[in-house]
């Protein structure tokens, strides 16, 4: 069989210094009622964000300051074409994500997540575009749509039947079918190596992690992992494409064994090289065209996915407002054509902390 062609990962290099727009931004001080300014000019906006917005939940991020891609140049994702044709490539990100899932899973919304919430409560955001996979968005504000365009964690997905497994039930399979992993899982936890936010710290205990819950574990045994069927598929095995049924085969504990030809299940996320389903897509599009302006948060806007809307935006010609800690894809054009001595009606960039600037700025418009 023939190797599963790698896309590039884009922008893995520093991407150029933010150009902050208009100059009042460059302060917290300033940019406060430049924000106010752009919610008032032109709402209801739709919110864009990225994994930014979650670093303040103990969550890492690929492209920030201490992002993935600046501290680990080693690390690379495992990729969709990997996925669905190698059992050792399964075997080894299941291992890893089994470590990672008390983290995110522990996760809560942060005052950024929330400061979203409250804009909508205000009648200044209508709508959530994320790249996240964390769910936190959906977790503070329930009653604001959320797009998750690039999926989720919380379940599983059967590439076979397309059923979904909460990740909760798939974890305590995972537990059960890999008793020595547990028992280290357990000896992780209770030396503290997964509770600090010091990544200096979680080095010196043997561990890296990266973003959408991997641990890496340098020389760890990934050949010895196991993971479970999908239970559907297992119980009823679906028909192939020629028409002939599918074989589920497991082994003595209930895992799932290479000689199967179906029940295979794989994170609910859109992973490297996977595309985005239609429906996500035209939901995204219909957002961005039904909103007044654009808040783009925690992003830096590489892969195409995110920054096609912002352009999308851009020639739709409303408002669009930027909010990241360093560099931003392409961001010189959205305001090219701007004057930058005027205030933040007709957009903004601003290279300061969500978690500071989002909640001080719901707070002025709530008192205004």
């Amino acid at each position: 069989m023939p190797r599963p062609s790698i896309p590039r990962i884009p922008y893995t290099d520093k991407l150029p210094y933010p150009r902050v727009f208009p100059n009042s931004c460059k302060t917290m001080h300033g940019a406060i009622p430049a924000l106010q300014e752009f919610f008032k000019s032109s709402h209801p906006a739709v919110v864009l964000s990225g994994a930014g917005i979650s670093v303040a939940s103990g969550l890492k991020d690929y492209r920030g300051p201490e992002g993935t891609y600046r501290l680990n140049k080693a690390f690379r994702p495992i990729y969709y074409g990997e996925f669905i044709v190698s059992h050792e490539a399964r075997k080894r990100h299941w291992a890893r994500s089994f470590f990672g899932w008390s983290t995110v899973q522990k996760a809560k919304p942060n005052v950024g997540h929330l400061a979203v919430k409250h804009l909508g409560e205000l009648g200044f955001v209508q709508s959530v575009i994320t790249q996240n996979v964390d769910s936190l968005h959906s977790e503070a504000h329930p009653e604001l749509p959320t797009v998750e365009l690039h999926g989720y964690l919380r379940s599983c997905v059967c590439l076979s039947c397309n059923e979904e497994l909460s990740r909760d039930t798939f974890q305590s399979e995972l537990v059960r079918l890999n008793p020595a992993w547990g028992a280290l899982l357990e000896s992780l936890v209770a030396s503290g190596a997964l509770n600090t936010e010091d990544p200096e710290e979680k080095r010196a205990k043997g561990v890296r992690v990266n973003p959408d819950g991997d641990f890496d574990f340098p020389d760890a045994p990934y050949t010895t992992f196991r993971y479970p069927p999908c239970p559907r598929c297992l119980a009823e095995p679906p028909l192939m494409a020629d028409g002939s049924r599918a074989t589920v085969e497991v082994d003595e504990d209930g895992a799932w064994k290479p000689t199967s030809t179906a029940g295979v299940l794989k994170p609910a996320v859109i992973m490297f090289g996977e595309n985005i389903q239609t429906s996500i897509k035209i939901a995204a599009e219909q957002a961005i065209d039904n909103a007044e302006s654009l808040l783009i948060l925690g992003t830096s806007l590489a892969t195409y996915s995110a920054f096609r809307l912002a352009k999308r935006a851009k020639n739709r010609g409303i408002p669009i407002a930027i909010i990241n800690l360093g560099g931003v894809r392409g961001e010189v054009s959205f305001f090219a054509d701007m004057d930058p001595s005027l205030g933040g009606s007709q957009g903004l960039r601003a290279n300061l902390p969500i978690k500071k600037l989002l909640p001080t700025v719901v707070e002025q418009l709530r008192q205004s």
